[in-house]
C-alpha cells in the first residue's frame, strides 16, 4: 500500500471500552453510548458483551420496548432466542445477525437459550433518519452460512455482514445510512486494506489481539478493547496486525447530521416526540 496516499484515514481518536451492564443484569463492555464516546453519528452504541459464565448473563434481556433506530446483534458464540409483541420469534446463533429497524415502535425480549458455555457478540444502535423514525418495524435475520467469507489472500480473512469488500456484497440491504460492517481476521503481521465512502463516519473495534490503523507514517496501534475512530476524509481504511495477530469489527455508515433527543430505549429529533413516544408505549400503541 502507498503510505503517501490522501486516501487513507488517519485515525481521529482512540477510546476504550468502559464496564457496565443493561437488560437485566447481563454484564458488557459499552464502547459508544459512554461517558468517553456518547455517540459516533448515525451509531448510537456499541457493546460487547462475552463471558464463560452463566451469571454473567443468564438473566438475559426481558421484555423492552424501543422507538426510532435499529439494533445490529452479532453472535459470535451462544445462542440467544428473540421474540417480540408482534409474534415474531428467532434462533440467533453463532455468525448470525440479526438487523432489526424498530421503527414506531417495538416491544422485544432477547433472552439466553442455554444455561453454560460461552455467550460472546456485539450490540449495535443505529440511528434512523427522521424522515424514517415512524416507518413500520422490520427485520432482516440473517444465518451464518448466508454471510460470505472472503479469503483476502495475504493472512487475512473477511466476513461481509453489509456493504462490500471487493466484489463480493453482504447479505443486509435497504439501509438508510448504506452501512459497511465487516469483521476482519489477520494473521501476526498481515497487512489489509479496506475501501469506504468518503465521509462516512467510520470506527473500528479490535475484540482479539492488536493492530495498528492508518498510513504507515501516521499509524496508531490498538490493543484489544480499543476503538479507533477514522477521520472523515478518505475512501480506503488501512491496518496491520502485531505480534498476535488480530480480529476486529470494522464499521462505517452514513452520518445523519439530524438533532438527537434520546431516553432510554427512544431515539427521536426533538424532547416533545420522546414524551409521544413514552405515552405511545404506555397506552399500549406500540
Amino acid at each position: 500500500m502507498n503510505a503517501s496516499n490522501p486516501g487513507i484515514r488517519r485515525v481521529e481518536r482512540v477510546a476504550r471500552g468502559q464496564p457496565s451492564s443493561d437488560g437485566a443484569g447481563v454484564k458488557l463492555t459499552r464502547v459508544i453510548g459512554q461517558r468517553d464516546l456518547d455517540m459516533l453519528d448515525p451509531f448510537l452504541l456499541l457493546d460487547e458483551f462475552g463471558s464463560d459464565h452463566a451469571g454473567d448473563y443468564i438473566a438475559g434481556f426481558p421484555a423492552h420496548p424501543h422507538r426510532g433506530f435499529e439494533t445490529v446483534t452479532y453472535m459470535l458464540a451462544g445462542r440467544m432466542r428473540h421474540g417480540d409483541n408482534q409474534g415474531n420469534s428467532g434462533l440467533l446463533t453463532p455468525g448470525s445477525v440479526q438487523w432489526m429497524t424498530a421503527g414506531r415502535g417495538i416491544v422485544h425480549s432477547e433472552m439466553p437459550e442455554q444455561e453454560q458455555g460461552r455467550m460472546a457478540g456485539f450490540q449495535l444502535w443505529v440511528n434512523l433518519p427522521a424522515k424514517d423514525k415512524m416507518t413500520a418495524p422490520r427485520y432482516q435475520d440473517i444465518a451464518p452460512d448466508r454471510i460470505p467469507l472472503v479469503d483476502a489472500g495475504k493472512g487475512m480473512r473477511v466476513r461481509v455482514i453489509a456493504g462490500s469488500f471487493g466484489a463480493v456484497t453482504g447479505p443486509v440491504e435497504g439501509i438508510a445510512i448504506a452501512p459497511l460492517y465487516l469483521d476482519v481476521e489477520l494473521e501476526p503481521g498481515a497487512q489489509g486494506i479496506a475501501d469506504v465512502p468518503d465521509g462516512h463516519t467510520a470506527f473500528a473495534y479490535v475484540f482479539e489481539g492488536g493492530a495498528s490503523f492508518g498510513p504507515a507514517h501516521a499509524s496508531r496501534n490498538l490493543d484489544r478493547g480499543e476503538l479507533a475512530v477514522f477521520e472523515r476524509r478518505g475512501d480506503t481504511l488501512a491496518f496491520t496486525a502485531g505480534a498476535q495477530g488480530a480480529r476486529f469489527i470494522l464499521v462505517a455508515g452514513k452520518p445523519l447530521n439530524e438533532s438527537v433527543a434520546r431516553h432510554g430505549p427512544f431515539v427521536m429529533n426533538t424532547p416533545e416526540q420522546i414524551v409521544e413516544a413514552i405515552r405511545d408505549y404506555q397506552s399500549g400503541r406500540f
